[in-house]
């Protein structure tokens, strides 16, 4: 049996180099501008970051994309609520964006722009974004390298948190959204090593197989790696494996136990 090719022209990649996350100064100050390099963001970790964030509040996370050519945006339906606006409400521009920064960390959030589309860096800052009604909200924006599959930066893309919350509610989205990478970074590098062992095939063609299955049977992915991986561990060693982990790998979403 042939295995189906993802869709390998759609994928884009991100990577950086290390740093730290912005932090907030003592309760009841403004949120400081703080721009830095942040941990690099490889395909599997951009996937596992989506994922992640998927099982934390909705309404406080949302991604954007920002292409360098031609200054084009990109808001998620929960970053235009952020601003006030319903998706498709309002033609995004970095003439926009910028409108919505507190007149306090304006001038700094336009440095920040201009420093990204010279220097091509990842950054982390946080500030404050005024709505249309005039409500203010802390956020915390990540961003990385965006980049076609043959390497070339175009942009910028990354995530809005809205930490307009108690200290502890920030805390807690936070640490869980770090677990869940975690356990999911573990139970997929182990299903990669498997179909790289069954196909000989290298780390990132495995990968994009299980993302394929992810996408096309709307199962997440850590759920359909670890699926994959328990059926493996149990088919005898002398059955034909490449013929067990083609019907494996293309049935497994049919038996994942909601969780």
């Amino acid at each position: 049996m042939m295995l189906d090719s993802p869709d390998r022209g759609a994928s884009r990649r991100a990577s950086d180099n290390d740093g730290d996350w912005a932090r907030r100064g003592t309760a009841g100050e403004s949120a400081p501008f703080v721009v830095s390099h942040f941990p690099g963001v490889s395909q599997l970790g951009r996937a596992l970051m989506e994922e992640a964030l998927v099982d934390v509040d909705p309404h406080g996370v949302g991604w954007f994309r920002f292409y360098y050519r031609g200054e084009q945006w990109e808001w998620s339906p929960e970053v235009h609520r952020m601003h006030g606006y319903v998706k498709g409400g309002v033609a995004v521009t970095t003439e926009l964006v910028i409108s919505h920064m507190h007149p306090e960390d304006r001038p700094r959030a336009t440095a920040m722009i201009d420093d990204i589309r010279r220097t091509h860096r990842s950054c982390i800052a946080r500030y404050r974004i005024v709505d249309i009604e005039g409500a203010v909200h802390d956020v915390v924006v990540v961003g990385g390298k965006l980049c076609e599959d043959g390497g070339q930066i175009v942009g910028t893309h990354g995530f809005y948190i809205d930490v307009t919350l108690s200290e502890q509610d920030r805390n807690d989205l936070l640490t869980t959204a770090l677990a869940t990478l975690s356990e999911s970074r573990a139970v997929i590098e182990q299903a990669k090593g498997m179909l790289m062992m069954i196909y000989r095939m290298d780390a990132d063609r495995a990968f994009e197989i299980l993302r394929w299955r992810s996408r096309q049977t709307n199962v997440k992915l850590r759920l359909i790696a670890d699926q994959v991986c328990e059926e493996l561990r149990a088919v005898e060693p002398a059955a034909c494996i490449a013929d067990a982990a083609d019907r494996i790998l293309m049935t497994a979403h049919l038996r994942v136990k909601p969780r």
